[in-house]
């Protein structure tokens, strides 16, 4: 256990509830810090229940194709906390955390505050120190009362798809979601809107007209789509020509109201990640300060740095378990919404079976994430994420998982899942899934 790690294991015991929504503790503890939120670079915050993570992630390869030197703040982290504190490009290192962690424990003189709150504030210390150019901000839950929601004047706001996620702490419904998610725009700041259910739309469009946020809604002011082929090798410039079948690699067209690129697929896979990608250039279509090439963006688009989001495991000790010629693949995806991104997915490996090993978070919907995918997976083996404080317990995931129609049983790892699924026929393909923390361990398994 390093320095950090024993300051980030006190700092957990400074409140008795892991949430607890509220902005006064932490504008508390910035007031004492000096407040360092006032003085960051141009901030673009991210909400979203789904695909937030992965816009933020499009930006940041954007920016930095471009040139440009940004910090990018997200949570959770997958294996290390240094990954949620990115500085002018790299991971904070290890000595600069551990003095920040330490100097935000001073300056709460062990006051009430949440886990989050406190690492938030030394996040926001790091940033207004390290000279950059841009800082991306993804919410941490909901947006209203979040507490990256101290930004009173980002240069950009976005919100991805919304669906039904954290009920206990942001509502029963979408449309209450929606109204959380809202409460980050703000007055005269663009509001960058993804592909959204009527019922959250409708919230959103009302809060941004309320207090005067320009909206850029994902197939209203802009809109970015599949095509067959590229007319020209992206990056050329913007506008041109629709490509026409049969001359050139797939990509993508993004059409808005000053850009319209023909730009290649990005590196993440799944057709959702097209509207991703698509949030975050329309974002950049709305930051006149930085000026992007196309070409630049296109590079971006090809090298997103996104763990755990439909990713392909490649080597490592989980690998070796597996015969030659299969394969296996991660994905955080842990609700409704994100079992019907994977299903998506799914629809296109009809070439080999997919079997599925699921550990999830007693919150969540167990039956509503495997749903979609029932009709495409062979088997699945149910694991209890070790060292979750309140894991789905791996019999109860069976049950689910059963009662959508697909045949499951218990495992008591990762490594005797795999075990138990290579004695079926083969090649097929294998999908570790059902939650961020779940998909954590599994690369720290994976060396």
């Amino acid at each position: 256990m390093v320095g950090s790690d024993r300051v980030l294991a006190r700092l957990m015991q400074l409140h008795p509830k892991k949430i607890d929504l509220s902005l006064g503790r932490i504008e508390r503890l910035l007031t004492v810090l000096g407040n360092p939120q006032d003085r960051l670079p141009p901030a673009v915050h991210v909400a979203g229940t789904n695909g937030k993570g992965s816009t933020v992630a499009t930006l940041r390869a954007c920016l930095e194709a471009g040139g440009y030197r940004v910090h990018a703040y997200t949570s959770p982290h997958l294996v290390r906390f240094h990954e949620r504190i990115r500085l002018a490009g790299r991971l904070i290192e290890e000595d600069a955390l551990l003095e920040l962690l330490e100097e935000c424990e001073r300056a709460n003189r062990g006051e009430p505050i949440t886990f989050f709150e406190i690492t938030t504030a030394a996040a926001f210390l790091a940033f207004a120190r390290t000279p950059a150019d841009v800082v991306l901000l993804e919410v941490g839950l909901g947006g209203r009362v979040d507490t990256t929601n101290v930004i009173r004047h980002p240069a950009a706001t976005a919100i991805t798809p919304i669906s039904l996620d954290h009920q206990a702490f942001l509502g029963d419904t979408v449309a209450a979601i929606a109204g959380e998610k809202a409460g980050i725009l703000k007055p005269e700041v663009a509001a960058i809107i993804g592909p959204q259910p009527d019922g959250a739309e409708a919230v959103i469009e009302a809060r941004a007209n309320a207090i005067g946020a320009p909206l850029f809604r994902w197939r209203h002011e802009w809109r970015c789509d599949p095509v067959a082929s590229l007319s020209r090798t992206a990056g050329e410039g913007g506008g041109g020509r629709r490509p026409t079948p049969g001359e050139g690699e797939s990509g993508m067209r993004y059409e808005g109201p000053r850009w319209q690129l023909d730009l290649p697929l990005p590196s993440l896979p799944g057709v959702h990640q097209i509207a991703n990608a698509g949030t975050a250039i329309a974002c950049l279509e709305q930051l006149p300060q930085f000026s992007l090439s196309a070409a630049a963006i296109a590079e971006g688009l090809r090298h997103i740095d996104w763990p755990a989001r439909m990713q392909r495991l490649g080597h490592g000790p989980l690998i070796d378990i597996l015969p030659e010629g299969w394969e296996l693949w991660l994905d955080g995806g842990h609700n409704p919404a994100a079992g019907h991104i994977i299903a998506d997915v799914a629809q296109g490996w009809h070439d080999r079976p997919l079997d599925l090993i699921v550990g999830m978070l007693k919150t969540k919907d167990a039956s509503g994430f495997l749903k979609p995918l029932a009709r495409h997976t062979r088997t699945l083996r149910a694991v209890t994420i070790p060292g979750e404080e309140n894991p789905h317990p791996a019999a109860e995931i069976v049950k689910s998982a059963t009662s959508v129609g697909i045949a499951a049983h218990k495992a008591e790892s990762i490594a005797a899942a795999l075990d138990d699924i290579v004695q079926q026929p083969g090649p097929a393909r294998v999908l570790i899934c059902g939650s961020l923390h779940f998909a954590g361990i599994v690369l720290a398994e994976n060396g």
